[in-house]
């Protein structure tokens, strides 16, 4: 069963979004690298999202698959090797004063070299049962404990001035579902 949440919603108050017809203007990675008992995340010193602590990732470019594009940007970011990243998200994200961005989401527990700090990225280990949400996009809370877990899922989240206004997490089951 889908899980679905409106929060401050009022009864005036419906998604501009029509997600049949949404369309990305960007499509982006996110890769998430676990290693006993700890998955690897970074503070964001640059580009959308600075400030905030997430996984390494960034735009996929013309000529790449999403996953060339999360081990390239892991290997930007945090100057270490992903080998065998395997897709178990999408999210779709729609903001009404800004972009559609598609993201890709990868997770892989095979990683070569030690993560150092870069220009872009801090990196940091954190518990999946203690995941600095404060931090964190508003909507990694309802999406990253079930990928951590090894679920599949696929994620619809309209914000609105990166304020989370309603979305929709369907569970694809545990693996790497096909059709993603």
């Amino acid at each position: 069963m889908p899980l679905t949440y409106a929060p401050r919603m009022t009864s005036t108050l419906t998604s501009p979004t029509d997600w049949p017809t949404w369309t990305p203007d960007l499509r982006t990675t996110l890769i998430f690298v676990v290693r006993d008992a700890q998955v690897l995340l970074i503070e964001k010193k640059t580009g959308i999202g600075r400030g905030k602590i997430n996984g390494p990732g960034g735009k996929i470019e013309a000529d790449e698959s999403p996953a060339d594009c999360a081990r390239r940007e892991l290997q930007e970011e945090l100057k270490v090797i992903a080998t065998e990243p395997q897709l178990v998200a999408r999210l779709f994200f729609s903001d009404v004063e800004d972009l559609n961005i598609l993201v890709y989401v990868f997770l892989t527990d095979q990683m070569i070299g030690d993560p150092v700090e870069t220009k872009e990225a801090k990196p940091l280990w954190s518990s999946p049962d203690n995941l600095p949400l404060d931090d964190m996009w508003e909507d990694d809370q309802y999406w990253l404990p079930q990928v951590l877990n090894g679920e599949s899922i696929d994620g619809y989240f309209q914000f609105r001035n990166e304020r989370l206004l309603e979305f929709t997490v369907q569970p694809l089951g545990t693996g790497n579902p096909p059709h993603l």
